[in-house]
């Protein structure tokens, strides 16, 4: 079971080209400040504009980078089936926990075919898989139906939910009749999603506070609640800072703060405007993570 702050990863660029050794040292970071999961080729990581290639080549570094200290959930979704079949088939071959497979974007799939999507992949490899549910990118939304039927496949083992529906987490949970991983994918909303039974929180803002992230999951499982709330309190303004424009916009300009990376994002991203540049540094220093 995955639980705790995963971090969503971004992906670092340098003059247009993956920056391998900034996403490296990234990911060493990310563990030694208390990541609980890594996860690239994500949204955050601006996986619609990775080639395969490269795409395969973050999801190795980061595999080798986390030497196992941390499991390694591989973003391998798209809105071709056979697309993401191939990407799950590397991301089993190269080591990871388990894959993260979004929800087919633009062909707007009925519940049916988001089903035989999802079995699809999962009879075509030997890895578990953890079902992202964002509707706001996607336009579709994994009904909690679909997604019980889904759950009955051995290796369907979870959700990453970005629907921000706090009753979802409850719904889902009754709905299925087995110990299924409940991943929020909204930091905004992660300390409520954990109340209505969720396990954790694959984080954007995990980037750039992931001791602070981690910290708070830790106090929340040991049922220290003033902890979780005086941090919840102080990421709060970051939260929704860092979506202040497209993300990864504004995470990675928060992360070139902190001297991770550059900010540069790849076409059709652009960089921030100033004012929200301003907005994101005003966060992290509210949040004590730059002067």
């Amino acid at each position: 079971m995955f639980r705790g702050s995963i971090t969503a990863l971004i992906t670092p660029f340098r003059n247009g080209k993956l920056d391998e050794t900034a996403f490296r040292s990234f990911v060493k970071w990310q563990i030694e400040e208390g990541a609980e999961g890594l996860v690239p080729c994500g949204t955050t990581g601006e996986s619609p504009t990775l080639s395969h290639a490269e795409h395969k080549r973050v999801t190795e570094i980061c595999i080798d980078a986390a030497d196992g200290k941390v499991p390694v959930i591989a973003g391998t979704g798209s809105n071709s089936t056979a697309e993401a079949i191939e990407l799950t088939e590397h991301a089993k071959e190269a080591g990871a926990a388990a894959a993260l497979v979004v929800t087919p974007y633009y062909n707007k799939p009925t519940q049916e075919g988001l089903y035989q999507h999802y079995k699809a992949i999962h009879d075509a490899v030997d890895l578990p898989i953890i079902i992202y549910n964002i509707p706001g990118r996607c336009v579709v939304d994994m009904t909690v139906d679909t997604m019980a039927r889904l759950a009955e496949l051995p290796r369907i083992i979870g959700v990453k939910d970005a629907t921000a529906d706090l009753a979802r987490p409850m719904a889902t949970r009754l709905a299925i009749k087995k110990e299924f991983c409940l991943l929020s994918g909204e930091d905004a909303t992660a300390v409520p999603f954990l109340a209505g039974g969720g396990h954790g929180c694959i984080s954007v803002t995990a980037n750039v506070a992931p001791r602070m992230c981690a910290t708070m999951h830790k106090a929340w499982r040991r049922g220290d609640l003033k902890t979780v709330m005086d941090l919840q309190d102080r990421l709060m303004p970051l939260h929704q800072a860092l979506f202040c424009e497209t993300s990864p916009g504004p995470v990675k300009y928060a992360a070139s703060l902190l001297g991770k990376c550059s900010a540069g994002t790849r076409l059709p991203l652009v960089e921030i405007k100033d004012a929200s540049k301003e907005r994101v540094k005003k966060a992290m220093v509210n949040a004590g993570l730059v002067n």
